[in-house]
């Protein structure tokens, strides 16, 4: 449902990519020109182990000036366009524009 509005630039002319890699790690979505990560968690990442390891994963990604945001995956079932308005409030606090969609490569995991 949320790769629906992330793909092909639908929110605020920015370009995600889903299952990402960087590092060890695989990044549900992401995008580059705002180096804005994208985590969406179940059930199994609210246990102590998984809390800790996402914690570490944050720390690393924030190390190389990724940003992480997190949403439950029932906050997309019960309330996507909530979620939708969070990253868009994100990516409107860069202090970059967005990319010139023209300029960007077509198909690229689309």
């Amino acid at each position: 449902m949320l790769w629906g509005r992330l793909k092909q630039s639908r929110l605020n002319g920015y370009k995600f990519r889903r299952q990402h890699s960087v590092g060890y790690y695989i990044l549900d979505f992401y995008c580059p020109a705002a180096r804005l990560a994208i985590e969406l968690d179940g059930d199994s990442h609210l246990t102590d182990e998984a809390i800790e390891y996402d914690n570490e994963r944050t720390a690393f990604l924030n190390s190389l000036n990724i940003r992480v945001l997190r949403f439950l995956n029932t906050d997309i079932y019960s309330n996507l366009e909530a979620v939708c308005t969070k990253i868009a409030e994100e990516l409107r606090n860069l202090s970059s524009p967005p990319p010139d969609p023209l300029l960007s490569k077509e198909g690229e995991n689309d």
